[in-house]
């Protein structure tokens, strides 16, 4: 067909739909779908036997606004953030159980070589900790408050500078997960080592227990989180390193993707942490039972979002992922 002849043909239906597009007219949904079908086809037809053609500059332009206004990106209902943590994250989670139980046991593994190498190496925790810190805490141990480290700063700045610090740190466990999940070990081996050494350092003086009941107050989240960054990390990791039926491209995309998700699921858990530094562990007053109390309640919050409520989530509707996009 000549393109003059196909033009004459089907010009009525085009600037029918061009009327319906431009001035928003209300139409069947069947006959709008219809015309929007029927002028893609033409232009397949068109860049066939017309290329370069004024005729398909037009079908093209006109299809990529219907194309727009059918598809525009739709508004997010008022509680998508609530769905991301109630069910779009813990259903992702309970996928990468395997990659946090990694991230756990290297990270455990390294606070017993942090402790281990504190107990025979004399300089070790200096070494690793610096001078600065351990000459002061043991200033503050001869003045009778060995956590007086945590009183040193206003409440809000220590709350604020803590949780960025935290985060900042879950940004790099995720990010150095491209280093084949290899730099995410790594941000566990450092933080491993500093606890175990850190603690051992206390038990050496004679006060592991005073220490454990004032640090774990917040280092139970925080310590927890940080190990599930470097669960989100582990993640690209793995997405590079297995593409299962995928392409190595994108296994490498829904890694980053799906690590993303993770490591956001952690920011709550940061700000509860940091909060909990800079007002709450600054009272080494506090009875015994209180302590226990809250790093109990900080364990259980941690293992029920990240462990027992995925599983009871994926149980439920039977399926491994969530798939609402974020």
């Amino acid at each position: 067909m000549r393109e003059a002849a196909f033009v004459k043909q089907n010009k009525d239906k085009w600037l029918t739909f061009e009327n319906v597009l431009s001035n928003n007219i209300s139409i069947q949904p069947d006959a709008l779908s219809n015309l929007y079908i029927e002028v893609t086809d033409h232009l397949s037809y068109a860049k066939t036997f017309y290329p370069n053609s004024n005729t398909v500059l037009y079908l093209n332009e006109l299809a990529s606004k219907a194309h727009q206004k059918i598809y525009k990106t739709k508004k997010e209902p008022k509680n998508r953030l609530v769905t991301f943590f109630t069910k779009e994250c813990p259903l992702l989670f309970k996928q990468h159980h395997r990659e946090l139980l990694i991230a756990f046991l290297v990270f455990t593994l390294f606070v017993i070589v942090g402790a281990f190498s504190a107990a025979n190496e004399g300089d070790f925790v200096r070494a690793f900790l610096g001078d600065g810190y351990v000459n002061m805490t043991l200033e503050n141990i001869e003045k009778g408050d060995p956590m007086g480290v945590y009183k040193q700063q206003g409440e809000f700045n220590m709350f604020l500078g803590i949780t960025l610090n935290n985060i900042k740190v879950a940004l790099f466990a995720f990010a150095y997960g491209i280093l084949l999940g290899i730099g995410s070990l790594y941000i566990m081996m450092q933080n491993g080592i500093m606890l175990g050494s850190f603690q051992y350092f206390f038990y050496d003086q004679g006060l592991l227990w005073e220490s454990a009941r004032t640090i774990w107050i917040h280092g139970t989240i925080e310590i927890s989180v940080i190990i599930v960054a470097a669960c989100s990390g582990l993640v690209v990791g793995n997405g590079m390193l297995f593409p299962g039926t995928y392409t190595r491209l994108e296994s490498f995309k829904r890694g980053v993707k799906n690590g993303l998700k993770i490591l956001m699921s952690t920011i709550p858990f940061f700000i509860i942490a940091g909060f909990l530094e800079g007002f709450v562990t600054r009272h080494t007053e506090m009875p015994d039972w209180l302590a226990i109390l809250i790093i109990s309640t900080s364990l259980g919050l941690i293992l029920f979002y990240y462990v027992i409520y995925p599983i009871q989530l994926h149980n439920k509707h039977k399926t491994p992922t969530y798939h609402n996009p974020i």
